[in-house]
């Protein structure tokens, strides 16, 4: 699904940030991407995400060599990609809901089709009470949930999360790391359905793979 290969990658006339990076993400795999402040894991998830180009090397998505592709067939992958970004990015003028179902709306799919999806994934994630509340009134905890909904619903076909617990306390960290699990474990087994508990259950976080 994806190919890294000797990928480098330099801002301007500035040193590589990153170097000669080669490896590969499976279907269905989840992995983690560690290190210190500074190492450049934002910009390797950019690079993931199409919105950079790498400075030298070979990315490989969905079959596509990321450095040939235009503005629009870029535009086109990314739809295949979902991402939760560390400063949530939702928009303060919309509910809860209508940040969620917000993917589905850019794709033209009229509200009728998808308000039960949306309304179901809300209570997935413990949101169902707050779903037409603006952001600016929500928790940390719950705008990291519904930004983690947001960028689910359209069922991706990669998943991408920056810091997604890293400004939350223990025992939800546990719970957000839960909903991932979850939702990978679901696309194992070919699954279209949101598992019918809350996310705010009982935690049992499930081995996952480390990269």
């Amino acid at each position: 699904m994806v190919r890294f290969e000797n990928v480098g990658l330099r801002y301007g006339l500035g040193p590589e940030v990153l170097r000669d990076l080669t490896f590969r993400i499976e279907p269905h795999s989840f992995q983690f991407l560690t290190g210190p402040s500074g190492a450049g894991k934002t910009s390797l998830l950019r690079l993931l995400f199409l919105s950079l180009k790498p400075t030298r090397g070979l990315i490989t998505q969905f079959g596509h060599d990321v450095a040939t592709l235009s503005k629009d067939a870029v535009a086109t992958l990314r739809r295949r990609i979902g991402i939760v970004f560390q400063d949530f990015r939702l928009l303060d003028h919309m509910t809860t809901y209508e940040n969620v179902a917000l993917p589905l709306r850019v794709m033209g799919r009229r509200e009728d089709t998808y308000r039960d999806e949306v309304v179901e994934l809300l209570n997935w994630v413990g949101l169902g009470e707050r779903m037409w509340a603006l952001p600016p009134v929500l928790s940390g905890g719950e705008k990291q949930r519904a930004a983690i909904a947001r960028a689910v619903i359209a069922r991706p076909q990669l998943l991408l999360a920056d810091e997604p617990t890293g400004n939350v306390d223990p025992s939800l960290a546990q719970r957000l790391l839960r909903l991932f699990i979850e939702l990978n474990q679901i696309r194992n087994l070919g699954g279209d359905r949101h598992p019918r508990h809350r996310a705010d259950g009982p935690v049992r976080c499930a081995p996952a793979g480390a990269a």
